[in-house]
C-alpha cells in the first residue's frame, strides 16, 4: 500500500516517540508525566533529543491541522485570545502557586477561591477552559491540581510575599514573567494590530502606542513609576530568555583567537554584559568594552562586580555609556556585535544602527549579529550560498519546523509592541547591502551569528 500524508506523518510521530524512549530508557528515568509538577530532567538540554521532539511536535500539529475539520482550526485560532486572557488570570492571581501546596490530590475550587480572591463559579470555568487543555487538571468535579505546564508558573516568592511586594513578584521566575508580559501589555496592544497595519494609525509607533494612548516607547512606559512591576517583570523574562542561550552560542560563533592579544571588541546594545563575561572567560587576551544606556551601565557595575570585578580593574572590560544612535565612539574596533538588538527594531531603523557601525570600522573590522532569524514555511534557496540555518525537515512536514512555530510568534510579538521585526536570511542580507556591510557567513546554533565585513 502507497503511503499518504496521514501514514507518514503517523510513521514520523511513532519513530520519533520510539527514540524519545530508549534515550531515557538508556538514562534509566521515564518520560516526565504530563499530570506531576515540573522537574528538571537529565536529559532536558540534549540537543539531538530536542530536535526529535521538535520533529514529533510539528508532526503532531500538522496531523491535526490535517484531520480536523477547517473549521474547527479557525475557531481555534480565532479565540486565541481566551488562552491568554484566562492564563493571564492565574497567574497574575497566583493559582499555580496555591495549588503548589495542594499537591496531587488537588483543592477545591471554593478553597482556591478564598486565596486568590476570585469568584468560585468563574474561577472554575476558567481553570476548567484551561486544563481542557492541558494547562492544570481536574482531578474530580471543580477540584483542581497542578500539572507538569502550570506547575512552571509556581513563581519563587510566596504568595504572602508577593502581596507585600508586588513590583517584584516575578524575580527569579522566568517563565511566569514571560506569560504575565505576554498577557499583559501584548494581550491588550494586539486588538490595535489590524488598525495598524491597515494604515489607520496616524502617528502611532506601534500598536502598543495605540493601546497605550502613548508616545513614549515601551522602554520608556516601563519607566513610568506606575508600570514599575511590568518594567521589573519584563527584565525578569528578558534575562531568562537570554539565559536559555549558552555560553558556547557565543564562544562559538566566531574564531576569536584569530584576533591579537588586546583586540578591541565592543559589544552594542550590550546590556549589563552576560555575553562578554562568557567572552572575557574564554579569551580574556582581548579587550572588551560593553555598551548601553547611562541606567544599565549603572547595574552593569555591580554584575560586573559580583561575577569577575578583576576584569573592570583590569582594564581588560569597560563600562561605556552609549546609545547606538549616536556615532560609535569606538573606531576601527577588531570586532563590534549585537545580540538580540536589531529585532526591537524595523528594517530602516536597523540600517542606520549599522551604517553608524559601519562609519567606525576599519576595513578589517566584523560586525557580528546574534539573532533570531524566521525560516520559511516552504523550500527555500539560501540567498548566500552555504548558509544553512537548521536540517531538513522530513516530508511532508512544513520546512520551517525546527523554529518557525515559536520565532513567526516573537515576529508578531515585535511589530505589536515595538514595530520591529524577526528576519528571514534574505532580509539580514538586505540589512548588509543598505548600510556598507557584506555578510560573509552565518553560524548555526541556538541563536544564529551573522557575521559581516565591511565594503
Amino acid at each position: 500500500m502507497d503511503s499518504s500524508p496521514l501514514t507518514d506523518l503517523v510513521g514520523i510521530i511513532s519513530n520519533g516517540v520510539a527514540s524519545i524512549e530508549s534515550a531515557y530508557k538508556k538514562e534509566n528515568v521515564s518520560f516526565p508525566a504530563l499530570n506531576e509538577p515540573f522537574s528538571p530532567g537529565p536529559l532536558d538540554n540534549d540537543a539531538a533529543l530536542d530536535m526529535t521532539i521538535r520533529t514529533v511536535v510539528a508532526a503532531s500539529l500538522q496531523l491535526i491541522a490535517t484531520i480536523r475539520p477547517p473549521m474547527e482550526s479557525l475557531q481555534e485560532v480565532a479565540s486565541g485570545m481566551y488562552m491568554s486572557a484566562t492564563l493571564g488570570t492565574v497567574n497574575e492571581a497566583h493559582v499555580a502557586n496555591v495549588l503548589g501546596n495542594a499537591g496531587t490530590q488537588g483543592m477545591a475550587v471554593q478553597d482556591i477561591s478564598k486565596e486568590v480572591g476570585i469568584e468560585s463559579g468563574p474561577l472554575a470555568r476558567v481553570l476548567r477552559f484551561l486544563a481542557t487543555r492541558h494547562v492544570f487538571r481536574e482531578v474530580a468535579p471543580n477540584v483542581f491540581a497542578n500539572n507538569r505546564i502550570s506547575s512552571s508558573l509556581v513563581k519563587v516568592s510566596s504568595v504572602e510575599e508577593m502581596r507585600k511586594n508586588p513590583a517584584s513578584q516575578y524575580d527569579g521566575s522566568p517563565v511566569a514573567a514571560v506569560v504575565g508580559h505576554i498577557t499583559d501589555e501584548a494581550l491588550k496592544s494586539s486588538p490595535f494590530i489590524p488598525t495598524y497595519l491597515s494604515g489607520g494609525h496616524k502617528d502611532a509607533a506601534s500598536p502598543f502606542n495605540m493601546a497605550m494612548n502613548t508616545k513614549a516607547s515601551i522602554w520608556e512606559w516601563f519607566e513610568q513609576p506606575e508600570n514599575a512591576m511590568r518594567g521589573h517583570r519584563f527584565n525578569t523574562a528578558m534575562k531568562g530568555g537570554g539565559e536559555r542561550f549558552p555560553p558556547s552560542t557565543y564562544i562559538e560563533a566566531f574564531d576569536w583567537k584569530s584576533l591579537g592579544n588586546d583586540a578591541v571588541v565592543v559589544d552594542v546594545g550590550g546590556g549589563v554584559g552576560p555575553v562578554t563575561l562568557a567572552l572575557h572567560k574564554a579569551f580574556p587576551q582581548l579587550q572588551y568594552i560593553v555598551q548601553d544606556l547611562g541606567p544599565v551601565i549603572g547595574d552593569a557595575k555591580k554584575f560586573w562586580d559580583a561575577e569577575a570585578p578583576t576584569a573592570i580593574t583590569s582594564g581588560k572590560v569597560k563600562l561605556q555609556v552609549h546609545s547606538f544612535f549616536d556615532p560609535q565612539k569606538e573606531e576601527k574596533a577588531a570586532v563590534y556585535f549585537m545580540r538580540l538588538v536589531l529585532h526591537d527594531w524595523p528594517q530602516s531603523t536597523s540600517q542606520k544602527i549599522m551604517t553608524t557601525l559601519r562609519k567606525a570600522a576599519d576595513p578589517k573590522s566584523k560586525l557580528i549579529v546574534f539573532d533570531m532569524v524566521v525560516p520559511h514555511a516552504c523550500a527555500e534557496v539560501p540567498p548566500l550560498p552555504g548558509a544553512v540555518i537548521g536540517p531538513p525537515a522530513p516530508a511532508p512536514l512544513l520546512s520551517n519546523f525546527a523554529a518557525g512555530h515559536f520565532v513567526t510568534m516573537v515576529d508578531i510579538q515585535m511589530l505589536n509592541l515595538v514595530n520591529g521585526m524577526e528576519r528571514t536570511l534574505e532580509d539580514f542580507v538586505h540589512l548588509g547591502d543598505h548600510s556598507g556591510w557584506k555578510l560573509e557567513s552565518v553560524k548555526p546554533g541556538p541563536l544564529p551569528a551573522f557575521i559581516f565585513s565591511p565594503v
